[in-house]
């Protein structure tokens, strides 16, 4: 029994580490307490049963049925909204997945949770890096050009974003209500990536901007 709640705590401290490392809400602590916690929880599903032969309806499995439904409500603690953008589903999946190993481990099924906990690391860290040079993550922004004259030139703003691979959704103008100046304002898609100062120097460059405001989308 020490031996599996040990193994259960350094497979948590793995995952978790991986998670810390990327600052995502749950790290270290969180995944060692959830997979120590699901290994106690299975050993006291398998021992109860055979502990109490007398026991009507002993069923080795109910603890651990409590525990995949019950570990939902922790990931979701870990799912955050941020305008437009979700953040935390792997985090979130992480926790789940890692209360399947320490369940494993629990059960005396150390081949099966070390083959998940590889697969586990290599998704998180190996396809993460796969995933966005494949497909690089994108974030919608609203972009507000303030310009000196009252003719913004659309055509320009969006060459140049082209240019940065930044594709826009919609544009409406702005006039200034005392004839001086307007404003264009974009809703666009921007790349992590991207280079927020050189976009902004290139914008001013091509026209007649006098500032330019990102914001995030409600």
């Amino acid at each position: 029994m020490i031996i599996r709640l040990v193994l259960g705590a350094l497979a948590g401290a793995i995952i978790g580490f991986e998670r810390a490392s990327r600052r995502q809400v749950a790290g270290m602590r969180t995944h060692v307490l959830i997979s120590t916690g699901a290994t106690l929880l299975m050993i006291l599903s398998i021992w109860l049963p055979q502990e109490y032969i007398g026991l009507k309806n002993g069923d080795p499995g109910r603890i651990a049925a409590q525990v995949v439904s019950g570990i939902g409500f922790l990931g979701a603690g870990a799912i955050i909204r941020l305008g437009n953008n979700i953040r935390g589903l792997t985090t979130a999946a992480s926790l789940w997945l890692i209360a399947a190993v320490g369940m494993a481990i629990g059960a005396g099924m150390f081949t099966a949770a070390a083959v998940t906990e590889v697969i586990s690391l290599l998704t998180l860290i190996v396809l993460d890096k796969f995933e966005k040079q494949v497909f690089p993550s994108v974030r919608n922004k609203i972009l507000e050009l303030f310009y000196k004259n009252s003719n913004p030139s659309a055509q320009e703003a969006t060459d140049v974003l082209q240019g940065f691979g930044i594709r826009a959704q919609s544009i409406d103008v702005v006039q200034n209500s005392k004839g001086k100046g307007a404003k264009l304002r974009l809703m666009v898609s921007i790349p992590d990536a991207t280079d927020i100062s050189k976009l902004a120097r290139s914008l001013k460059a091509a026209g007649n901007v006098a500032r330019i405001e990102i914001k995030e989308k409600y």
